[in-house]
């Protein structure tokens, strides 16, 4: 998969997230400027998505990574507002169940990877099983490395069959994050979004991070690459990761299925 992007995460390279400005905006200069773009990708993917449904040859995965409040919800709602949602699944990843736990630790993913002619968005994915056990912890480098190489092979697996990656960190500064936390604490409409464990796991920033550059430099690959999307500003991200989407549903391809019948002979 060819695309060209800022945020390409480049195989084979280091990743500093410390050097990589949150608050960037490139060559956009206003929430206005973005709001024009974003409407054109919209427009774009909702084209898009009807070829790739109708065809039913390929299908896009979407995985959203990133730190608490770095806006995974938001980058659903805003990107694919405008799409057929017939073909759009959306799966969001927690804490495994009992039964999930008995299981491989791809077995539930695997279980909702979209079948082509769909688009599936990953809220959290199989990457959360070699993050947060390794930030606490639970899993040492060694097994963590043994995990992302399976990573690496499932996901290949999954191109080789048609399926299409695209992964996304939402980067976010730690400052950010606190004033994003804050203002769900002053609104009482954003209540029901806080948990203790927002505040707990921030104790563990620059752990996450160092985590996350590993997961980024050892599983960016050309067959499912890894985007590093600068989301202090939310309009910002949303072009971003829109653009990157437009640009890799148009290299696929895609196309309509041949006829059935003879049009030709049809009346009405």
């Amino acid at each position: 998969m060819k695309i060209k992007s800022p945020h390409l995460v480049v195989p084979g390279k280091k990743v500093s997230l410390q050097k990589i400005d949150a608050a960037q905006t490139g060559k956009l200069k206003s929430e206005a400027d973005a709001q024009t773009y974003l409407q054109h990708h919209r427009k774009d993917l909702d084209r898009l998505q009807e070829v790739l449904y109708a065809g039913g040859e390929h299908g896009v995965l979407v995985v959203l990574q990133g730190m608490d409040t770095a806006g995974k919800d938001g980058t659903i709602r805003h990107i694919f507002s405008g799409i057929n949602p017939q073909g759009c699944d959306v799966t969001a990843f927690k804490v495994p169940t009992p039964l999930e736990a008995k299981h491989d630790f791809l077995w539930r993913c695997h279980n909702a990877v979209p079948p082509r002619g769909m688009i599936g968005i990953f809220n959290r994915s199989h990457y959360e099983d070699v993050l947060s056990p390794r930030v606490h912890g639970l899993m040492d480098k060694k097994t963590a490395h043994a995990h992302m190489d399976q990573i690496n092979r499932f996901e290949e697996m999954l191109t080789e069959n048609g399926i299409a990656i695209l992964k996304f960190f939402l980067h976010i500064s730690e400052a950010e994050q606190k004033r994003r936390l804050q203002a769900r604490i002053d609104d009482n409409s954003k209540h029901w979004k806080l948990s203790a464990a927002d505040f707990a796991e921030r104790k563990f920033w620059p752990q996450y991070q160092d985590c996350y550059e590993d997961i980024l430099e050892r599983t960016s690959k050309k067959h499912a690459p890894w985007f590093v999307i600068p989301s202090d500003n939310k309009w910002y991200r949303n072009v971003a990761i829109s653009e990157i989407l437009v640009e890799a549903m148009k290299g696929m391809k895609l196309r309509y299925p041949k006829a059935t019948v003879d049009v030709s002979t049809l009346t009405l």
